[in-house]
């Protein structure tokens, strides 16, 4: 939780200080817009984050998925089963200090790195964890239990939300983990279940699958359900046939612990309604996430949540239900949980508030990636969403099966390769979205995001050159329509 203000300043509980400034709650989005808030004029900002040792700002997914993107050398690269390659590590867990170690000091650099930016800035940091008192002060309390009152003018909340449990399941806290406790074990997961359907554990299957781990994923409904669906298939086509074994329709019904430390898990087949069960070193919940709202005492002051997700009701101004109060990142309702979205909100926001500017955060067309062992990368309206949203009769949509020009000398199988461009049909076809699953998809759809922002139609990009040999250059060759019922599989340069 942070604060930024004029004058904002602390007391004790007894006798709290008042002042002209502005509050912000804590996250890595905080810490990006606390470093911002501290132009000419405003005499003292400050940064709270609560004082978990297990909880650096930067660690934790959905937003900052780095600490679980894909083994090793970069798909493709070398053929599998030879070492660094995809299937290289069968059965070698890394040693701690060569990976949980490795990405823990690059999140502590990183962490260090925030730091000193708000050193330079001058900004007050507190580890501490705080609520409100009323609407214009809050409390944070040390890991020692010294309490700290601050009180300003505007408040910002960037709490970001935390792995949920399923506390309905029997042993299902007391025996599971989250992806927020992979790299701090301290030996292999060994055989893995990891439940769930989202990006983070399609992501943490992939990378344990990868590492040579005997990997399960039970999926209840659909993958990647907020995606386009053909491509979600693709990756979990893929996956299942590198390694992972996929359970659909199924779910845990309970988690016991053996006698010899081993977890048996039972589930339900929910089409047939039958039961079974399996014996796995470790469980992973990866069913969700739930924002931190619960500690904040968001009652004192005033500031209406979501009943149902516990999220905080904003509007277009990232503001509450109470005028001087903001939310922004995974902690507001309807927002992207994803950590770029939730910095530029923040950064617009600290600049509105210090009079910079008056431009509010645009949510639509947002760039994502999912980091699965073939990388998945988006930008615009899924093949299902541009449909129900102009009709089918008013969409286009082009695609190609491809081959990567570094899965041809290893001979790897590029059968999930796909491109798809969705574009309303009337010319000159405006492109609605763009959908790529193959080796760095996030570098590609990085640079067509732009574009397709700006209004890029489909004939704009039909005139641009592409890059010889690359895999995005198949972007700017897509020329056969579903619509066609030609087969779409790329065939020469």
């Amino acid at each position: 939780m942070w604060v930024a203000g004029v004058s904002a300043c602390w007391g004790t509980r007894a006798h709290p200080r008042p002042s002209q400034g502005r509050v912000w709650l804590w996250d890595r989005p905080g810490t990006w817009a606390a470093s911002l808030v501290a132009p000419p004029g405003w005499s003292r900002s400050f940064l709270l984050t609560p004082p978990h040792p297990c909880r650096p700002a930067v660690l934790r997914p959905p937003g900052d998925r780095r600490r679980i993107r894909r083994p090793g050398l970069r798909q493709g690269s070398r053929p599998a089963g030879e070492e660094g390659g995809r299937g290289g590590l069968r059965g070698a867990f890394p040693p701690r200090a060569t990976l949980a170690d490795a990405v823990q000091n690059h999140v502590k650099s990183l962490n260090w790195g925030h730091r000193v930016q708000l050193q330079d800035r001058k900004v007050k940091y507190f580890n501490v964890k705080a609520s409100f008192v009323d609407t214009h002060t809050v409390c944070g309390v040390s890991k020692g239990g010294e309490e700290t009152l601050l009180s300003a003018e505007h408040i910002v909340i960037a709490t970001g939300g935390r792995p949920r449990y399923p506390t309905h399941i029997e042993g299902a806290l007391e025996y599971g983990i989250t992806s927020d406790d992979l790299f701090w074990l301290k030996e292999s997961p060994g055989k893995t279940l990891v439940v769930g359907a989202s990006y983070v554990a399609l992501e943490c299957a992939g990378l344990l699958t990868g590492l040579g781990l005997d990997t399960t994923v039970m999926i209840r409904s659909v993958p990647l359900r907020a995606f386009d669906q053909q491509m979600a298939s693709l990756v979990t086509e893929h996956m299942a046939g590198h390694g992972t074994r996929i359970l659909r329709g199924c779910a845990p019904e309970k988690v016991e612990k053996l006698p010899g430390q081993q977890l048996r898990v039972t589930w339900v087949d929910l089409t047939s309604d039958r039961k079974d069960a399996g014996t796995f070193d470790t469980v992973l919940w990866a069913i969700g996430r739930v924002p931190e709202t619960a500690s904040l005492n968001l009652e004192k002051a005033g500031v209406h949540t979501n009943p149902v997700t516990g999220k905080i009701l904003v509007d277009a101004q990232e503001a509450t239900s109470v005028p001087h109060i903001y939310a922004i990142g995974d902690v507001a309702e309807g927002r992207p949980e994803l950590t770029p979205t939730a910095i530029m909100a923040g950064r617009l926001l600290a600049q509105r508030l210090s009079g910079r500017t008056s431009d509010l955060m645009d949510y639509s067309s947002v760039p994502t990636t999912v980091f699965t062992p073939l990388e998945y990368g988006c930008v615009g309206l899924s093949e299902e969403a541009a449909v129900a949203r102009h009709g089918e009769e008013h969409v286009e949509v082009y695609h190609a099966f491809y081959k990567p020009l570094e899965f041809t000398v290893p001979q790897r199988d590029a059968s999930q390769c796909y491109i798809k461009m969705v574009c309303l049909r009337e010319p000159p076809q405006l492109v609605l979205g763009l959908h790529f699953l193959g080796p760095n998809a996030g570098e590609v759809i990085q640079g067509f995001a732009l574009g397709i922002k700006c209004g890029a139609s489909y004939q704009q990009l039909m005139r641009t050159v592409g890059i010889h040999p690359t895999c995005a250059e198949e972007v700017a060759k897509l020329r056969i329509s579903k619509r066609s019922g030609l087969d779409p599989t790329v065939t020469g340069c």
